[in-house]
């Protein structure tokens, strides 16, 4: 057994242009119904309708289902490059957890696509004593095409050290009638260029977040190996880590938010170059009720298509933010 200290991949050892091993992900109806199952998502009960008669390319995948398809794999950038990952070190194990994820789709997504991400490191710093490392993600079909890219940003170190964890109780609903892992959605009001004018409302989305929930979405697993101990599935590991126990994962709030925003906008409306950029602000943990709130900011005719701007915001049962999200999304404009 070697006695040689681990090459930790820590913050010091990050690297700008570190690259990751390629991956690829075939886009099947089975996959789709997989992804839409650990997410809750609205989705499920049409994909379970569908059938190998369906034509492929009417059958489109969920936006936020990129991180799926196209995974980060902290763990393959760090081997790669002649290190072990911080959360699969032996002698000094931490989670480098979500801060913020700006994802971008530049072309459709169909069953019967085959998947080629690329990741590599995008840019490290500091801000108010706390370290990031900013990843980019790029996703290429079987046709060479860029269908979308996003850079996703953890925490390395954190300034403040631990996040306090809700007393015994704080973590009730309150009485809100929502049985955990079912969001409960207003009805859907799809805009149109015409009616998206700033300042209009959007449907609201309310989810309760449950261990189960938290572990269907672990298990979503395209691409790389399954972790099976992290901040969202080992309550002992997590409260060593800075939000001093489990919490879900940024990419599932991400989920949730973009199944907020399909209330509003069709999916046409994300993959002809929409954005979506959320910022996590405090933990989701078990048992806590996040409701998502948004609003049309901006609308702009720009040739063909209205270029409309959103914002979400996720507050919890507490009153606290929990994420704080902004979208830009593409609406075709009516031929004259």
């Amino acid at each position: 057994m070697s006695n040689e200290p681990e090459k930790l991949w820590d913050y010091d050892a990050v690297a700008i242009g570190q690259t990751g091993t390629e991956t690829t992900v075939s886009i099947t109806t089975d996959t789709l119904r997989e992804y839409a199952r650990a997410t809750q998502h609205a989705r499920g009960a049409e994909l379970e309708q569908t059938n190998d008669a369906t034509h492929p390319a009417a059958v489109l995948a969920m936006p936020s289902m990129v991180l799926a398809y196209a995974p980060l794999l902290r763990y393959d950038l760090a081997e790669h490059n002649g290190f072990v990952a911080l959360e699969d070190s032996k002698t000094a194990r931490r989670q480098t957890p979500f801060a913020k994820c700006d994802m971008r789709w530049h072309a459709p997504v169909v069953v019967g696509d085959c998947i080629t991400a690329t990741r590599r490191v995008l840019d490290k710093y500091e801000r108010r004593g706390s370290k990031f490392v900013t990843f980019r993600v790029e996703a290429v079909n079987q046709r060479g095409v860029l269908v979308a890219d996003y850079d996703y940003t953890c925490i390395f170190a954190y300034a403040q050290g631990q996040k306090t964890v809700p007393a015994s109780g704080e973590a009730e609903t309150g009485g809100t009638a929502v049985k955990p892992g079912q969001p409960v959605a207003e009805a859907r009001r799809v805009l149109t260029a015409e009616h998206a004018t700033v300042g209009s409302t959007l449907p609201t989305l309310r989810v309760t977040e449950s261990q189960d929930t938290i572990l269907g979405y672990n298990d979503i697993q395209l691409a790389g190996r399954l972790m099976t101990s992290n901040i969202h599935t080992d309550e002992e590991f997590a409260r060593q880590n800075i939000f001093g126990g489990a919490v879900n994962a940024g990419p599932a709030t991400l989920s949730y938010v973009e199944q907020m925003l399909s209330l509003s906008f069709p999916l046409s409306a994300f993959y002809s170059g929409g954005r979506l950029l959320m910022r996590a602000i405090e933990p989701f943990r078990v048992g806590h009720v996040v409701t998502l709130q948004g609003e049309v900011t901006a609308a702009q005719a720009m040739g063909d298509h209205c270029r409309v701007g959103c914002t979400v915001r996720g507050t919890n049962q507490l009153g606290s933010l929990v994420c704080l999200a902004e979208a830009t999304l593409n609406l075709s404009l009516p031929e004259e």
